[in-house]
């Protein structure tokens, strides 16, 4: 039993636990703090630029704007829950108290979870604006928009309290050592000295339902819109449309892509390495991206952008 580790075992359970992090040597371990700060930091800027712009830029007031400052807002958060902890282990404490990975645990859970269910709202807000325009003002009125993010939430709440509850009401004995850079279900699974066949069957029944049923949204949304899009007579209408989407279907292809790998298809990820390299890209490289692919891709982003900087010039 290592040092450190005693006086932390009570009641057939750790009551601290040692974040692994990556294997290698000192190059590897600076080399790879550097990537991760510059990441942090690019989705901090990113996400705040974008949050900022949305609320000042009247122009920028309209559902699809709403939906993604809440995007912005939720990559920010997800990734400073994992971030700021993840930095602290490659120099300094790898220790995590129970409390502590519990907390990180769920708070990660019911934001990942929110921003699937709110993804999947933003394809259906692009499936109303497209396809019902002359209704999209009132179906997408801002107390309708107000719901639809405020039941994200409280799916992405449901699902977190359900799997922390079932996770760390387990007995961790066999050792404290979690093989992640960050507290996840499937490597706390491991330390478990008692049959966890239930919590696999839930995580499997849970993230499968959450991805299949928000996934669908979007496939028959976007299905309805492609159709939509080929009835059109107008080219640039088309080119408009196709930026506008391509730019949320890249996300989702993103989020969904790496998380459906880790929680929805069990023994998909050979090893936990592999497992840490998978789950870098959707805690810390798509809330990076995501404001990239929105500002990008998106004239009316763009254009406030410069008139922001075009302000910020004049004073």
């Amino acid at each position: 039993m290592p040092p450190h580790s005693k006086g932390n075992f009570s009641g057939g359970s750790w009551q601290e636990f040692v974040l692994v992090g990556f294997e290698g040597g000192t190059k590897i371990q600076v080399l790879l703090f550097v990537v991760f700060l510059a990441i942090y930091v690019v989705t901090v800027l990113g996400n705040l630029t974008m949050i900022v712009l949305i609320t000042l830029d009247a122009r920028l007031h309209s559902p699809m704007y709403f939906f993604l400052k809440n995007l912005s807002f939720l990559d920010l958060c997800y990734s400073s829950v994992i971030a700021p902890k993840a930095l602290t282990t490659f120099f300094s404490s790898k220790i995590i108290t129970f409390t502590g990975c519990a907390t990180q645990f769920f708070i990660f859970l019911l934001l990942g979870t929110t921003e699937g269910f709110l993804l999947a709202v933003m394809a259906y807000d692009r499936f109303m604006a497209i396809c019902s325009p002359l209704r999209y003002p009132i179906t997408m009125c801002p107390s309708a928009c107000a719901c639809l993010v405020l039941g994200s939430y409280c799916g992405g709440c449901l699902n977190s309290i359900m799997q922390t509850s079932f996770t760390f009401r387990l007995p961790f004995c066999s050792s404290h050592h979690i093989d992640h850079f960050f507290c996840d279900e499937p490597p706390l699974l491991q330390l478990a000295c008692t049959d966890t066949a239930l919590n696999k069957q839930i995580m499997f029944g849970f993230c499968g339902f959450i991805i299949v049923g928000t996934i669908l949204v979007v496939l028959v949304s976007y299905g309805y819109i492609t159709m939509t899009i080929l009835r059109m007579r107008s080219t640039a209408g088309r080119r408009k449309v196709f930026s506008t989407c391509g730019s949320h279907m890249t996300a989702v292809s993103l989020f969904y892509g790496t998380i459906f790998v880790i929680y929805a298809q069990p023994g998909a990820v050979n090893s936990m390495e592999q497992g840490k390299v998978v789950s870098i890209f959707y805690t810390l490289v798509i809330p990076m991206l995501n404001p990239l692919i929105y500002s990008l891709r998106n004239k009316d982003v763009k254009e406030a952008l410069w008139r922001l900087g075009q302000k910020q010039a004049a004073t």
